[in-house]
């Protein structure tokens, strides 16, 4: 079985269903509504949902309301309204059992079962499949009290590297030369679930060089990836401050070598579906490799089980081949029926804007102004991750990260110009966002002519 067998797998053609579908994406972020602009420009796609959604993705798609979490209302609701495809956009639905109920009720669905989606669920879990897969990672340990944390903090010495086991909302981890700092986030995740015997921390490694995410579509057997792009984690310029959910991201690399995707996909991901689909529990979704670039050689940082938000965002804007075929490919197991997928040589840059206060302690209810100036800059779109309608009907910040600016142009510094000039149009009381999202790599693509 060739590890390298997916990379001839899906475009739009040999469509399961003999008319043009309809598709529900279940959450409510940036990425959802970036998934929704995606599928709303597929020819195939009659017209899209998305619950529980939110004000600003109306723009291509009708709002549902819908508990993410609750499988049954999801499946319900497909049912009702004759859904062809339900995309579940967030972990958590996925790790609950979401997709296992929507498939139950007969309805194709793009994402993982619940077992599958343990891959994010649970880091001793995804290392224990990279252990059986031989998939380069990161050295590790797994603790369950803080005297074990201590002494693997010990062994591996600073940077330390702590992770909750479990879902964090991408801010479990924390990397840190301070051992006291590295202590306390272990202490307050062990402790952070009462009652909760298997609660768990992972210890590991610190892997020097670049980080690299890398979307790979899975059907349960073949595997089909997407473009690599890079976000950026930290609060503040220069990757400073607390870790996020992600403020930035752009796409491509101009740095990244040349070999990139085939060495991981021929080292990471078949190998960890091919693991998966021999346990008895395929993998079927959108596997997000986290990668680091090491002085050894490619490693994986961590798995997720879904698309990736920010990177979705500058992802999906330069694929050029149509969406709803390819999740619906890797929905029904077809991935391997069609040709390889056509790109945008344009790059995309996002820009996340956050409420004040975040991640620590968000603010909510603070006015937003100017979107529509924003989303009038050629090259930019306005996506909405934590938005609402306030008690007059105008919107407000809800959550964390609120917009997604999002820019697209001929090169990374065209893309870096638009987004920032979305960002400038838009009005947030203590909003907060960084400055050097895809410099460095704008200015390098700038001086090797790439």
């Amino acid at each position: 079985m060739s590890a390298l067998r997916g990379r001839a797998a899906v475009a739009a053609g040999g469509a399961p269903y003999a008319r043009r579908v309809r598709v529900l994406v279940v959450g409510s972020g940036a990425r959802e509504h970036a998934l929704a602009v995606a599928l709303a420009a597929d020819d195939d796609v009659s017209d899209v949902l998305v619950g529980p959604g939110g004000p600003g993705v109306a723009d291509v798609a009708e709002v549902v309301p819908l508990d993410p979490l609750d499988g049954a209302a999801v499946a319900a609701l497909a049912r009702e309204r004759g859904v062809d495809l339900v995309v579940v956009g967030p972990e958590a639905p996925l790790v609950g059992g979401v997709a296992d109920a929507v498939r139950a009720a007969g309805v194709d669905c793009f994402g993982p079962s619940a077992v599958a989606a343990r891959l994010e669920g649970s880091k001793a879990f995804a290392k224990d499949v990279m252990a059986s897969a031989d998939v380069p990672t990161a050295m590790a340990r797994v603790c369950t009290d803080v005297d074990q944390v201590a002494a693997a903090l010990d062994a591996f010495g600073a940077p330390h590297v702590v992770k909750d086991d479990g879902l964090a909302g991408g801010k479990g981890v924390v990397v840190t030369s301070d051992r006291e700092e590295a202590l306390a986030h272990a202490r307050s995740c062990l402790e952070g679930r009462p009652g909760a015997g298997a609660s768990a921390v992972v210890v590991e490694e610190f892997l020097d060089g670049p980080e690299v995410s890398l979307f790979v579509l899975c059907d349960g057997r073949d595997v089909v990836p997407l473009a690599p792009a890079q976000d950026s984690k930290r609060l503040r310029d220069g990757d400073e401050g607390p870790n996020t959910g992600g403020m930035g991201a752009y796409s491509p690399l101009p740095w990244a070598p040349e070999g990139l995707v085939d060495e991981v996909v021929e080292r990471v991901a078949q190998p960890v579906v091919d693991e998966m689909a021999r346990r008895g529990t395929p993998f079927a979704g959108v596997l997000y490799c986290g990668l680091a670039l090491t002085s050894r050689g490619v490693r994986v940082v961590e798995f997720n089980a879904r698309f990736g938000d920010p990177e979705t965002q500058v992802v999906l804007p330069r694929l050029r081949t149509p969406l709803g075929g390819l999740l619906r490919a890797a929905a029904t197991g077809r991935l391997a029926e069609a040709a390889p997928l056509g790109w945008s040589s344009d790059a995309a840059v996002v820009v996340v804007l956050a409420a004040g206060g975040y991640p620590a302690a968000p603010r909510a209810g603070d006015p937003l102004s100017g979107l529509e100036a924003a989303a009038a800059v050629p090259g930019a779109r306005v996506l909405h991750a934590g938005t609402a309608a306030g008690a007059d009907g105008a919107l407000v910040a809800s959550g964390g990260r609120v917009l997604s600016l999002v820019g697209t142009g001929a090169t990374l510094a065209d893309a870096r110009a638009a987004a920032y000039a979305a960002v400038a149009e838009v009005g947030l009381q203590g909003g907060q966002h960084r400055t050097d999202i895809a410099a460095a790599s704008a200015a390098l693509a700038e001086e090797v002519g790439a």
